[in-house]
Order: structure tokens, then C-alpha cells, then sequence
């Protein structure tokens, strides 16, 4: 077993709110290991945004060396090992709820604990936020009609063009489309759709990866890249003209590549970011080089957002056997990004 490093970390580095989804999925356990572990203490100062009584069950659950501190505002606490401060919105404490449940308390919670951390990291207070996984049906139990945390966080800032992408391993990927039917693909691959997605891939690699010049490849949606419109026209019809009209703005990106040669491509360097059409055809790449270390990255915001690329997987809620993988790699990169900019005071 690997012992902690020494160095006390510096009270220059970001202060990062971690919210914890929702409460009866995996995110408290998840967080628990995190900051429990030693990997985080010369990387930020993270504060849970979340609720407290559940952050302290989930530690004497997992038999953890913690002790949940509780903070009423936003403070920098004095770093102490084996501490977490956490900070609950809640104006009433959460009741008892069942674990691995959608419910509406949990699915109003997680919303309440995301809608703080926005108003945190947009005062200045905190550097970025770090999200644990929310459930959909619970946040829609809740009157919550947004599909996810993407479209969510868009709302709450105003953000005018917004997009995930998903790093892991080698690879950077943003995505046209995301959980939507393949049957309704096609209509969804505008030309302006695919270009947005560009667009927002260009932003991403220069302003918070610090390419100067990236190199983006574009998936084609068919096989072969449509082999001429023999298998499919949208290459010529929409995606084409996207990957021009980028490059007239001065944006390297390639002409639609075939899938199943373009993901290979870049994993060997030579592009720094892919536009994928739809889901499976980015994730199921990603996930073979980099499974349990993906991190979701929100595109667009005025505000850094990083997030575990996985589900509140209530079937192993209370097993004391979820990987904190992800979330330890969504923090790592909420903080190398929040060190390019001014930190919180």
C-alpha cells in the first residue's frame, strides 16, 4: 500500500465544489473515497456541495478515516488530514429515502446541490464544480424537464452554445448528438449542428488545453465514409460542408473520416480532438482505452465543469464496491483548467 505524500498542499491551489448527485446512487460514495484518499492533496481543496447527514453515513458506512466538517459558507478551510468540509444547501434537513431508488426528495436534492454550485462558481466563490451522477427519472420526479446535467447547467448560466465532451486516455471527443434514438440521426446532422459541434471542440482544445493549433478529425456517420453516396449521402450532403465552412475560420478540421480508422488515428496523436455523430460511436472507443477514467467535459459555459462519465448504478448502491476512478480524473482536470485562469480569493 502506497503512503501519502508529505507536502502540505498550498493555499494557492483551486478550490473546487464537488456536488454530490443524487444522494441515493453512488456519488457519496464515490466522493467519500475520493477525498479520503491521498491523490487530490496537491491538486485543490475540494468542498462536497451536498448533504451533510448523508456524507456522514456514507463514511462510517465504508469504515472510512474521515470526518465531514460542516461549512455555512465558502470558505478555504485550514487543510487538516483526514477532514472534508461540506457544505448542504438543503433548507430542511433530506429524510430517510431508500437507496437505489429514484425518488422525488433525492432527484430535488441533487438539483438543489447543482443550482449551488453554479451560483458558487459563477460569484467567483469557487473555481469550478466537479459533478457526482444525477438520475434522470429522479430529477424529472422532481419537475426538473431538462434530460441531464448539460442541459441543466445551460440553462442556469445562460450559456448560449454548449456541448459535452468526453476525454479519456489518448482521446478527446466531442459529440454532435448525444442520447438520442439512431433512428433519428439523420434529421438531427444538420450542417449547423455539425458545425457548433467543431466549433466547440476548436474551443475547447485551445482555451482549456492550450493547443495552439489543433488538429480535429471529423467521423463520417456510414461506413466508408458513404463510399460515394453508395451507403449513405449524408458525408456529402451535411457533413462536408460543416468541415469547410470550419476550415474557412481558420479551424483545422478533416473532411468526414471513416469511423473505424479515425478513432485509431488519433489515439496515435495524429488528431487532438474527434467530432463523433452520435453516442455509441465515440463512447464505445473511448471506453475500450480508458474505461472507469472517462471524464465528461461541459463545452461552452462561462464556468469549468467537469463530471464522472457514469450513471448512479443503483443496482450497487451500498456495496461499498463503486470505483472512484472517474471522479478522481474529473477533479484532476477541473483543476489543471481552473490553474490557467485567476483563482478564487
Amino acid at each position: 500500500m502506497k503512503s501519502a505524500p508529505a507536502k502540505t498542499p498550498s493555499a494557492r491551489l483551486p478550490l473546487l465544489g464537488i456536488t454530490m448527485g443524487d444522494p441515493a446512487g453512488i456519488g457519496p460514495e464515490v466522493i467519500a473515497k475520493t477525498v479520503a484518499g491521498w491523490k487530490l492533496r496537491n491538486v485543490c481543496h475540494p468542498i462536497v456541495i451536498g448533504s451533510f447527514p448523508v456524507m456522514e453515513r456514507t463514511i462510517k458506512a465504508l469504515k472510512l478515516r474521515l470526518k465531514a466538517l460542516r461549512i455555512d459558507g465558502h470558505e478555504r478551510l485550514p487543510w487538516r488530514e483526514g477532514t472534508v468540509a461540506v457544505l448542504d444547501p438543503l433548507e430542511q434537513p433530506l429524510k430517510r429515502f431508500t437507496q437505489g431508488v429514484a425518488a422525488t426528495a433525492t432527484g430535488a436534492a441533487s438539483v438543489a446541490f447543482i443550482k449551488k454550485g453554479v451560483e458558487l462558481a459563477q460569484l467567483g466563490c469557487i473555481d469550478g464544480i466537479v459533478t457526482a451522477p444525477i438520475n434522470k427519472e429522479a430529477i424529472n420526479l422532481a419537475g426538473c424537464r431538462h434530460p441531464g446535467h448539460t442541459e441543466l447547467l445551460a440553462d442556469l448560466t445562460h450559456a448560449k452554445d454548449s456541448g459535452m465532451m468526453i476525454i479519456g486516455g489518448p482521446l478527446r471527443i466531442m459529440f454532435v448528438t448525444t442520447h438520442v434514438a439512431i433512428k433519428d440521426l439523420p434529421s438531427l446532422l444538420t450542417r449547423a449542428n455539425i458545425e457548433k459541434a467543431i466549433r466547440l471542440a476548436q474551443l475547447a482544445l485551445t482555451q482549456l488545453f492550450g493547443i495552439k493549433k489543433p488538429r480535429i478529425g471529423v467521423a463520417a456517420l456510414n461506413p466508408h465514409a458513404g463510399e460515394h453516396g453508395l451507403f449513405g449521402n449524408e458525408e456529402a450532403r451535411v457533413i462536408l460542408p460543416a468541415a469547410r465552412s470550419a476550415r474557412a475560420q481558420g479551424i483545422l478540421a478533416s473532411d468526414p473520416l471513416p469511423a473505424d480508422t479515425l478513432f485509431g488515428k488519433a489515439a496515435k496523436g495524429q488528431y487532438d480532438g474527434v467530432v463523433a455523430m452520435y453516442h455509441d460511436q465515440g463512447l464505445i472507443p473511448l471506453k475500450l482505452v480508458a474505461f472507469g477514467t472517462c471524464v465528461n467535459l461541459t463545452v461552452g459555459l462561462p464556468i469549468i465543469r467537469t463530471s464522472v462519465d457514469h450513471g448512479t448504478a443503483f443496482d450497487i448502491v451500498g456495496k461499498g464496491i463503486a470505483d472512484p476512478g472517474s471522479l478522481i480524473e474529473a477533479v484532476k482536470l477541473a483543476a489543471r483548467i481552473a490553474q490557467n485562469r485567476p483563482v478564487a480569493g
